[in-house]
């Protein structure tokens, strides 16, 4: 039963993580315009978050079914490392999002209010100032999406850290119980031989007792037979 619920954490967690790659891996310069292919990659971003946000809240509820306390910590912790993250690429996609709207209003408001040969001129410039915007959204994503993967890095080495120690720890607590019922064992052991060395004392003494008393009966009766 173990087996399979630690089969079923890897496989929720690694989900997680597919899913954490491909949100990133959306590039918003796939869609410099028009604004229905920037809704469209919208949808698809949504849905993707929305099954990131369902595979962890499964992570959360495996977690909490955790025999082990320690076992249970780790989980909650790497659910909340999870969360924070979602999070982050939440905020970081609505900021470019943000962005590409406003530069795909600007072009158009632009391509309307331009006639003739300037107008063209003046296409062709903000049509590379939309493409420099664009790339400086792109850079400025890929640079927080460089952040994240180091984060998730960290989050990742922290929670294999406190596994390891989990695991110190719960073989430490084993080699205590083992040495204590070996000073239990030890203890009663020297009890009973503390008991058996005071009786054959006793019987040692006895035996001497009456080796005496023989001895003494026998000499009484041979050098005083009269008495």
């Amino acid at each position: 039963m173990a087996a399979t619920q630690d089969v079923h954490v890897r496989i929720c967690a690694q989900e997680i993580i597919k899913y954490d790659l491909e949100i990133k891996a959306l590039d918003i310069r796939d869609s410099p315009g028009p604004l229905s292919l920037l809704t469209e990659l919208n949808a698809k971003v949504k849905e993707m978050f929305q099954q990131l946000r369902l595979r962890i809240q499964d992570l959360e509820q495996m977690a909490k079914e955790q025999d082990k306390e320690s076992d249970k910590q780790i989980l909650l912790a790497e659910v909340e490392n999870h969360r924070k993250q979602m999070l982050s690429n939440q905020t970081a996609w609505r900021k470019a999002n943000l962005a590409c709207k406003l530069a795909i209003d600007n072009y158009e408001k632009d391509e309307l209010l331009q006639n003739g040969d300037s107008s063209i001129r003046q296409r062709k410039m903000t049509k590379e100032g939309l493409v420099q915007t664009a790339s400086s959204i792109t850079e400025s994503l890929m640079s927080i999406s460089r952040m994240m993967s180091q984060q998730v890095q960290q989050s990742e080495e922290s929670v294999q850290t406190l596994a390891t120690s989990s695991r110190t720890i719960q073989e430490t607590n084993e080699e205590f119980k083992n040495m204590t019922g070996t000073i239990q064992l030890g203890r009663k052991l020297i009890t009973k031989y503390n008991r058996r060395e005071l009786t054959d004392k006793l019987l040692i003494f006895l035996a001497l007792a009456l080796f005496l008393a023989t001895v003494v009966y026998i000499l009484k009766k041979r050098l005083f037979p009269f008495l």
